[in-house]
């Protein structure tokens, strides 16, 4: 049974804008915000008045000093002036839960039209407020020192990883994920990395690709960035400049905050996640053409493969070394390039995967674009694997 079925209405994503992902010093997060939300607008076909309410992600945690920045959407037009906008949060996965919120405005008839924004301004911050900041996503070294950050955190996940299963070829596989990803990124122009690394060196520890927290290299690691995605929602279609793309489903799972409360390789609540939305969407992941994960780190995009049922536990590395997740294969991810090559600015991830996926549903994603897709996942988390997201996208 779809979403469609249970709920007795279509949602669909009408219009859609994207900023490029990057060090943006000449743009402030109200820009960003105003910039794709005017783009989403205008690419739906609608005026900026039939917007009904408004979801921003955005995470922040101290990063900057500004904190309430749910009203900045209204500078787009006097048009907007008193409708609801609320800031949404939830770690780096705030963006899927404005669109999750902005989903269920739509199926309990509150809005027929609902305007989704993630973004996030990083980069100004230093790397010890970024580094605090995101800690705070973690119930365990929330506020407390460290040298390596949420690096540090996974690289712990990748370690349990290796115990249980054999790290024999773990670097191996780590680095032909981050070259995957690399080389996908090229073709992205909103990337903030668009550079072919090669599978030697981000396989390899040198001086440009140093251990960042054993065993995770800087290739291994997600970019701190800025950044801005948009998307509008709506029960039905609209003159838009493209195809709408319909949500067959969705999931959220949490799991618990301690990290003693969880199996640290299991992902229990991110498999949870992924199974609610394909039951939802009544399809299972045979059915789909291609997925964007959140691959944080390249040891989080080796779990997801897992989690979400391409391979069983701790056989991750069949669908790298078999080539599954390539643009040529079975189940291409992180045709974007992901995390890693395009960036994270962390309120923006999860909106940016569901934009990246509607143009290559509707046959706009230029030279990312796959042969023909009709459905897609997005994945977004946030914390080490604690919120979980997964939205089925299709075609109409």
């Amino acid at each position: 049974m779809s979403l469609q079925e249970q709920f007795g209405k279509d949602v669909l994503l009408t219009g859609w804008g994207h900023s490029r992902f990057g060090k943006l010093a000449d743009e402030t997060l109200e820009s960003l915000i105003v910039h794709v939300a005017t783009e989403a607008i205008a690419n739906a076909g609608i005026e900026p008045g039939q917007i009904d309410e408004i979801y921003l992600g955005q995470f922040n945690s101290g990063m900057m000093p500004l904190a309430f920045p749910s009203s900045l959407a209204l500078q787009v037009s006097p048009h907007l002036a008193n409708v609801p906008a609320t800031r949404v949060e939830n770690a780096c996965a705030s963006g899927s839960a404005a669109f999750q919120q902005g989903t269920k405005s739509l199926l309990a008839g509150t809005a027929k039209t609902v305007l989704v924004i993630g973004a996030e301004k990083m980069t100004h911050a230093g790397a010890e407020v970024v580094g605090a900041g995101l800690l705070g996503a973690d119930y365990d070294m929330a506020g407390k020192p460290s040298t390596t950050g949420f690096t540090g955190l996974f690289a712990e996940v990748a370690k349990h990883y290796g115990k249980r299963y054999g790290d024999a070829n773990l670097g191996d596989v780590l680095g032909s994920i981050a070259a995957k990803n690399h080389r996908n990124g090229v073709d992205n122009p909103y990337a903030q990395l668009r550079k072919d690394l090669g599978e030697e060196f981000c396989r390899t520890v040198s001086d440009k690709n140093p251990m960042v927290a054993d065993p995770l290299r800087r290739t291994d690691c997600s970019l701190v960035s800025d950044g801005a995605a948009a998307v509008v929602l709506s029960t039905s279609a609209s003159n838009g400049a493209a195809a709408p793309v319909r949500l067959a489903g969705f999931g959220q799972a949490n799991d618990f905050f301690p990290a003693a409360r969880r199996d640290p390789v299991a992902f229990e609540a991110t498999r949870v996640s992924w199974q609610r939305a394909l039951t939802m969407a009544g399809v299972s992941l045979s059915d789909l053409d291609f997925a964007e994960v959140h691959d944080c780190f390249t040891i989080a995009e080796l779990l997801m493969y897992e989690a979400m049922g391409l391979t069983g536990p701790g056989q991750g590395a069949r669908a790298i070394e078999e080539g599954w997740v390539y643009k040529d294969g079975k189940l291409p991810v992180n045709v974007s390039g992901g995390l890693k090559a395009k960036g994270h600015p962390v309120g923006a991830t999860g909106v940016s995967q569901h934009v990246i996926s509607a143009m290559q549903l509707t046959g706009t994603a230029g030279d990312m674009q796959l042969a023909n897709p009709r459905r897609a996942a997005v994945q977004n988390m946030g914390g080490v694997g604690i919120a979980n997201y997964v939205s089925i996208l299709e075609a109409v």
